[in-house]
């Protein structure tokens, strides 16, 4: 049995929205491309533009953005942009989920937090009443 992690936390899948057919692994170079690009689905970006973006090397962002124009996870211009495909509802529900468990969990990661840096804080300085109401309104964005 494996686990997936995402900012150095184990992450569980929701079955209901789990898609076995989806080989995306959070933490990855693939997922962070992935992710990308659905975040900014507007947009087509070169691989020098990714590269840049997720500063990850050339090599490895040509070889992975091919893997994923082959494997129908993203789309290609004629010129060389990649983009997000909007038939991909399963790849919008991965991104989601990503971006859910960043809401949630990213604000933990600054160790060197401080009483005067509440936004450094966990739970960025909210009360416990606040980071339930946030909770609750991601639990139900999922559950859509």
């Amino acid at each position: 049995m494996t686990q997936s992690t995402t900012f150095g936390y184990i992450m569980p899948v929701l079955l209901k929205h789990h898609d076995a057919e989806l080989s995306l692994r959070p933490g990855t170079t693939k997922s962070d491309l992935v992710a990308y690009l659905y975040q900014n689905s507007e947009w087509g970006y070169s691989p020098q533009e990714l590269k840049e973006a997720l500063d990850i090397p050339r090599g490895t962002a040509t070889t992975t953005l091919k893997r994923l124009y082959d494997d129908d996870y993203i789309g290609k211009t004629d010129d060389g942009y990649y983009y997000a495909l909007s038939e991909r509802d399963d790849i919008r529900r991965y991104v989601s989920s990503l971006n859910q468990v960043n809401r949630l969990f990213g604000h933990h990661r600054d160790a060197d937090a401080t009483p005067e840096e509440p936004d450094k804080q966990i739970g960025g300085g909210r009360t416990d009443e606040e980071l339930d109401a946030e909770l609750a309104e991601l639990e139900a964005e999922v559950d859509e």
